[in-house]
């Protein structure tokens, strides 16, 4: 299975989205206690084909992570 991030296509949009992730959103909270605990990346192409792959921490343990993905077909 392929894996996030795909250099690809990593910098795709970063010149749309970044300014806005900025603005609203940390992307990756850190701290003792508290923080991210899961990562989703959805993707829908233009024939409706998504691909849904998240990142899950394991065990609150940020050195161990979980990654499923799931690819079908929006109905038209």
């Amino acid at each position: 299975p392929s894996q996030l991030p795909d250099p690809a296509i990593e910098d795709q949009g970063k010149d749309y989205i970044r300014p806005i992730l900025n603005e609203y959103a940390a992307v990756c909270v850190r701290c003792p206690g508290y923080g991210t605990r899961t990562n989703t990346v959805v993707l829908i192409d233009a024939e409706g084909r998504v691909t849904f792959t998240e990142r899950n921490m394991v065990d609150a343990d940020v050195n161990q992570w979980k990654t499923s993905s799931y690819e079908f077909k929006l109905h038209t």
